[in-house]
């Protein structure tokens, strides 16, 4: 992750916890009848902070591999992944995994909490398949083994 990239982590994080906090007021001000609606609008906005950032990343690796094809000195499916691009994503599905905790058990006790969990683990073992295509592969043929000489 870049400085820039780093920096509006961390606006992006004061911001939810912002409309986190907005969000539980609300929610003590009108009562239990809207809060379905406050906790949608609140993950909605949590998904469009995610798309964004998504995007960005995106947008930013497109340009490097093209950059990088444009100057022919290097592969474009060789990795250029830094450790806070590869392990980026999982703390900050961590980090979103907090209010989203709270929101999951808090409307539905703890089949929410679990329902919760089981989207966070799903999402970061999909991120995994996605950056590693070997991880997801098996070696060899069918009855073959690693231990086996």
């Amino acid at each position: 992750m870049t400085g820039m990239d780093a920096r509006d982590a961390q606006l992006g994080e004061t911001e939810l916890k912002k409309e986190l906090a907005a969000t539980l007021h609300a929610r003590r001000e009108l009562g239990e009848d809207y809060e379905s609606a406050l906790v949608d609008s609140f993950l909605e906005k949590v998904d469009q902070r995610i798309d964004s950032a998504v995007d960005r990343r995106v947008r930013r690796q497109v340009a490097e591999q093209q950059m990088v094809v444009a100057r022919g000195s290097r592969s474009p499916d060789r990795s250029t992944d830094s450790w806070g691009e590869r392990y980026g994503f999982g703390v900050v599905s961590l980090v979103a995994a907090i209010p989203l905790s709270g929101i999951g058990g808090g409307v539905a006790e703890l089949p929410g909490l679990f329902v919760t969990w089981a989207g966070i683990v799903g999402v970061n073992v999909a991120w995994a398949l996605r950056n590693s295509p070997t991880l997801g592969r098996r070696r060899g043929k069918s009855g073959e083994s690693d231990w086996e000489g």
